[in-house]
């Protein structure tokens, strides 16, 4: 009978107690560029971030009882910053996992961290190759597209027999793994000369000149194929020079923000590709962040806006399947090879190398008086199985 009424009583007290046991919260730390040349990119992506943890937990702002809070951590762009930023998130804030960072240059000063205190980082929106390449560890998840998914989705519109390429991009991990990556895929046509700037260039004329020097003799379709991050885009200085009517060259690029598009409204008919424009993809995600977009900022989401809220997608889609553990082992051996929505489209994290596969869009550029910017219409879908992005870690 003793023994009876003890256990009843644990039983009560037990049921009493456990509102009172509350849950520790889930944190995430945001290290991005809330200053800096990529300024515009990261607050972005942390608006998508923020937008998609509410849309993933119905509003809730929690999975499995446990509370979400972000701490967002500003890098402005300086690796030396961002890796200290990082260490600190993980050892002194006690974070459960980091996102970010903008620049692919931090985001290879912040690899190391993650592996030195086993904690997931999920990058997002750095696109250098090597991040999931040869400075990879199985910490390290990408949501972001990287260099070899930009490279060949645009090499699909421009790499025809008989065209003559230079490539023009910044003189940093961005643009020198972005150049490997497009020339790795180019099959038919002929790259004749690669083109590097500093980051902070604005003044473009040298460069141009010896684009123009590379390019004007060449037989056949001549092209420029742009790969520039934030700072001043050379769109402007490359529509003041008239490339097309002077010399008969193309200017080619893949998706940006917004604003940086206003200038593509120079090129009518321009040809590339992108991961995201708010108009293309068809997909409940991408309608409720539209709509909650428009809501909140009266404006369309933009590039980096998809991108966070694919972040926060993956996240809580892991979450919601380990419980809300937090456990890194667990999250990891559950990331792998998981699949979830995104306002991009299905993504998948391939096993090997962590990177999401998914869709990117073959756009030519319609230039509509309605819109500031140069509009991509959509020309194709580029699934990610068609792509055969290469696995460049050494798994």
């Amino acid at each position: 009978m003793q023994r009876r009424t003890l256990i009843a009583i644990a039983a009560l007290a037990a049921a009493v107690g456990a509102p009172a046991l509350a849950q520790s919260d889930i944190k995430i730390a945001h290290i991005y560029s809330k200053t800096g040349p990529l300024e515009a990119y990261g607050k972005q992506t942390q608006a998508g971030l923020m937008m998609g943890l509410n849309y993933a937990t119905g509003g809730t702002m929690a999975v499995n009882g446990r509370k979400i809070t972000v701490i967002e951590k500003d890098d402005q762009g300086k690796p030396d910053l961002g890796k200290s930023l990082l260490a600190a998130a993980y050892s002194d804030d006690k974070v459960d996992l980091a996102v970010g960072p903008t620049s692919s240059g931090v985001a290879l000063a912040m690899l190391p961290v993650a592996e030195e205190y086993k904690k997931i980082l999920l990058v997002e929106p750095a696109v250098a190759d090597s991040i999931t390449g040869d400075k990879w560890n199985k910490y390290i998840f990408r949501t972001g597209r990287n260099s070899s998914q930009d490279a060949i989705s645009n090499a699909v519109a421009i790499d025809k027999a008989g065209t003559s390429i230079v490539t023009l991009a910044q003189d940093y991990a961005f643009g020198r793994d972005g150049v490997k990556a497009f020339k790795d895929a180019v099959k038919s046509a002929k790259i004749v000369h690669e083109e590097y700037l500093p980051q902070n260039t604005t003044d473009f004329t040298a460069g141009i000149q010896r684009i123009v020097d590379k390019l004007k003799g060449e037989p056949g379709r001549k092209v420029v194929m742009v790969i520039w991050a934030g700072g001043t885009p050379p769109f402007g200085a490359l529509a003041a020079q008239e490339l097309n009517k002077r010399f008969n060259i193309d200017v080619a690029t893949g998706g940006n923000i917004l604003p940086a598009m206003a200038s593509y409204k120079a090129f009518p008919g321009m040809e590339g590709a992108t991961y995201y424009y708010f108009g293309i993809p068809k997909n409940p995600v991408n309608e409720a962040m539209v709509a909650a977009h428009y809501k909140e900022y009266k404006t369309p989401p933009d590039f980096f806006t998809a991108g966070g809220f694919s972040a926060a997608m993956a996240i809580v889609t892991a979450l919601k399947k380990t419980n809300g553990d937090t456990n890194t082992n667990k999250l990891i051996s559950t990331m792998e090879g998981m699949s979830f929505d995104t306002p991009k489209g299905k993504m998948t994290f391939r096993k090997e190398d962590h990177q999401a596969m998914q869709s990117m869009y073959h756009f030519k550029i319609k230039a509509d008086p309605a819109f500031t910017w140069g509009v991509p219409e959509l020309v194709r879908e580029i699934k990610p199985e068609e792509m055969h992005v290469p696995i460049r870690n050494k798994r």
